[in-house]
């Protein structure tokens, strides 16, 4: 997801894989490996014996340990060494996978792992969730959620901030050149107990030289479908359009440790609220398409059902209705796969509907 979302932009991608499975974790059940901290070492080292670690960006996801954690943070530390007498010459996308809803879903040492490393990158994509986890501030309001925001980039001096996944209660509830990528588990599919509005809520900020928050929010449609993958998707297109609004309508910052605006520029006229203007309507645009697409091979699996029992005739019936409601889910996952190879076009030439608002505390 993440490696062909960041070519379809241009990007010269070298992806190293945290896990080895044979579906996404949305379907309950895969097969396969997680990736050492030492294969990771070890495939890092390999690019750099032959030369080939001259990224200018670099976007990691999930990662299955602290050691992982801590080998992906080397990686960074590398890359940012290499590149420290060049300001704005490399930039870290960190997303800081450890649960959602309430829920971490990795090792508890994990969390520590991360809030070590949180303050080396430039940007940091949390959920809700997570900012909760980073900032030490339960978020149930927007002021809650302005204080977190502004406590991360006065805590752990991260440049840019983007809260994916919000949801607060009524009335507002919503919830590049050459990159080196680590691939992302299952973690920041839009969640079945999300859907509450008919809106979904995306909050971003570049802190200025005081370290306060310039704060905008964006918003979408919601649509009602279970989708996985749609962190990695945002994650990489990110990385992409971040850098193109950089690199084409704010040159001076190609020269600017971690492409700091200056302060007088406003929030909805930041990179950052540009990039994500486009990487929302590519995102909406193949999720819409996906949909149609779910709804059709959904309705293909009904037509051709003609004795849907027959496969497990052998079981009981106790067993035969385990087996049939297993098989309908797993066939709703597969018919809800993004679209993304079909839809290429959409991420290189969106229409952008939706745009940032100024958030005023």
């Amino acid at each position: 997801m993440a490696t062909l979302a960041m070519q379809s932009l241009g990007c010269e991608v070298a992806a190293l894989n945290t896990v080895h499975f044979s579906n996404h974790t949305g379907y309950g059940q895969f097969k396969g490996t997680k990736s050492s901290a030492q294969e990771i070492t070890t495939l890092y080292d390999g690019l750099r014996q032959s030369y080939l670690t001259d990224f200018d960006v670099l976007l990691t996801g999930y990662a299955p340990s602290a050691t992982a954690v801590e080998a992906v943070g080397a990686i960074a530390m590398d890359l940012k060494k290499r590149a420290s007498k060049r300001p704005g010459s490399f930039f870290w996308v960190l997303d800081p996978v450890m649960g959602d809803q309430g829920r971490i879903y990795v090792n508890e040492d994990v969390v520590p792992a991360y809030k070590s490393l949180v303050s080396h990158a430039d940007l940091i994509l949390p959920n809700q969730f997570e900012t909760e986890l980073l900032s030490g501030i339960k978020i149930t309001s927007l002021q809650n959620l302005a204080d977190a925001v502004t406590v991360i980039h006065r805590t752990y001096n991260v440049p840019h901030v983007i809260v994916t996944s919000v949801q607060l209660p009524a009335p507002l509830s919503s919830s590049a050149s050459s990159v080196i990528s680590f691939s992302t588990a299952d973690s920041s599919s839009v969640s079945q107990d999300a859907r509450q509005n008919n809106t979904l809520a995306v909050f971003g900020s570049t802190m200025r030289s005081d370290r306060s928050a310039r704060l905008f929010k964006l918003e979408v449609p919601r649509l009602d479908c279970f989708f996985s993958g749609t962190g990695d998707m945002f994650g990489a297109l990110m990385v992409g359009r971040l850098r193109e609004a950089v690199f084409q309508d704010a040159p001076a910052l190609r020269e600017t440790a971690s492409w700091i605006s200056p302060d007088n520029i406003s929030a909805t006229e930041l990179p950052l609220a540009k990039a994500t203007e486009k990487v929302l309507a590519s995102m909406h645009l193949v999720l819409e398409k996906t949909m149609i697409a779910r709804n059709e091979e959904l309705a293909r699996y009904q037509s051709e059902d003609d004795n849907p029992d027959s496969e497990f005739a052998q079981l009981s019936d106790e067993e035969r209705k385990v087996a049939v409601e297993k098989r309908a889910r797993l066939r709703t996952s597969k018919a809800a796969e993004v679209r993304l190879v079909r839809n290429v076009d959409l991420l290189k030439h969106p229409v952008v509907k939706f745009r940032a608002k100024e958030w005023n505390q």
